[in-house]
């Protein structure tokens, strides 16, 4: 199981007057250059518009590509690159694509997606979230077909269409960066699996909700027709973490995160994905988590806190139910730059090592043992 990073440049009011936004944008760059020195294999960089306090991380080509050139192993995905083509052109999304890949050859990971959100959508004139589906099957593989080294089109579709053209750059990596796209319910697990792609999705409520899930996924990509040139086997799980060799410091920085006030964020934005009963879509700060209820989450194996023994033991149940990556959304809350950059440290010297021995990524593994396969 490799490990990796989820970072979206999230800023809520409460933070605003000690920290300003630019200030958060070089937040997260400093953790992700920590996640890359200490052996994490992937950072996934958020795309969402409109979506204030939540998320201000909008042209995250540009911050990927600044992460790309102040790095040197870690691979940087779009989590996701929006590709329905009110929001971005297919061309230009085939141009992100290439681009990225060239400035870092064989360092980015191409995931896609569709919004998750009616605020950030209606924003760009799409007038019902379902169209979305229709946009993102239709976009997918006319944006791989762009890629690759004849020109383009003509093309008349639905909800585009393009003369004749040859879109430049090409990709290093070939045939393309892995692709990936955003998941969350049953259906979209089965079509990623069908398609050949890896999935981006989230661990809302415990690794129990997630098994069937990737069941599914598992099964369908046995038989994969692949969408693009190769098939990407992978299911990337995002979750919190906060590891310290001192047990109970990463207890108080777990207790004082103000988790609930960014999960009320998803609640009232992100309308596409299942919404858990009880949650307050006003975010409100609340007292700290009481220290009893942290220490049975632990026990339970429901949280990838404290000490790296006990992360280790959360950990081992995401690997038993064929999570192949788990990332991290350590600043998806209060956690304070310093307390982050140390669970990063600490997790990469002591408990990323118990899990991740092949210092090859998976992604790379697998396109090159297809590809030489296909050229036999």
């Amino acid at each position: 199981m490799e490990f990796g990073i989820f970072t979206g440049m999230y800023w809520p009011n409460h933070r605003r007057a000690v920290q300003t936004e630019a200030e958060m944008c070089h937040a997260e760059l400093e953790l992700v250059k920590a996640a890359d020195r200490a052996g994490f294999k992937y950072a996934w960089v958020a795309e969402h518009h409109f979506l204030d306090e939540y998320s201000h991380l909008s042209a995250s080509e540009a911050w990927m590509a600044y992460a790309l050139a102040v790095t040197e192993n870690i691979h940087l995905g779009s989590g996701i690159i929006n590709i329905t083509p009110p929001v971005c052109p297919p061309a230009r999304v085939a141009e992100k694509v290439a681009m990225l890949d060239m400035l870092a050859p064989g360092r980015f990971e191409w995931g896609t997606g569709r919004g998750s959100s009616s605020e950030e959508v209606f924003g760009f004139g799409i007038e019902s979230m379902d169209v979305t589906r229709e946009m993102y099957d239709e976009a997918l593989p006319q944006i791989i077909e762009m890629m690759g080294p004849e020109p383009y089109g003509p093309y008349e579709g639905r909800f585009f269409s393009m003369p004749r053209r040859q879109v430049l750059p090409k990709p290093v990596t070939l045939p393309h960066p892995p692709i990936w796209v955003a998941a969350g319910s049953p259906g979209t697990f089965e079509k990623a699996g069908k398609l050949g792609i890896g999935v981006l999705c989230f661990s809302f409520s415990g690794v129990e909700d997630l098994k069937p899930l990737i069941d599914v996924y598992k099964e369908a990509i046995k038989d994969a027709d692949p969408v693009g040139g190769y098939v990407n086997d992978n299911i990337m799980v995002t979750t919190s973490m906060a590891v310290s060799e001192d047990g109970a410091r990463a207890r108080e920085v777990c207790r004082n995160a103000q988790a609930d006030y960014h999960t009320s964020l998803v609640a009232k934005y992100l309308d596409s994905f299942p919404q858990t009963a009880g949650i307050d879509k006003v975010p409100t700060l609340k007292d700290p988590i009481p220290l009893a209820v942290i220490d049975q989450l632990i026990a339970d194996k429901r949280i990838a806190v404290g000490t790296p023994d006990e992360a280790i033991a959360t950990l081992k149940t995401y690997e038993a139910i064929g999570a192949d990556q788990v990332a991290f959304g350590i600043m998806a809350d209060d956690t304070p730059l310093e307390a982050a950059i140390e669970s990063v440290e600490v997790f990469g010297k002591l408990v990323l090592p118990e899990f991740d021995k092949d210092p090859v990524h998976s992604t790379t593994r697998q396109r090159e043992a297809q590809m030489a396969e296909t050229s036999k």
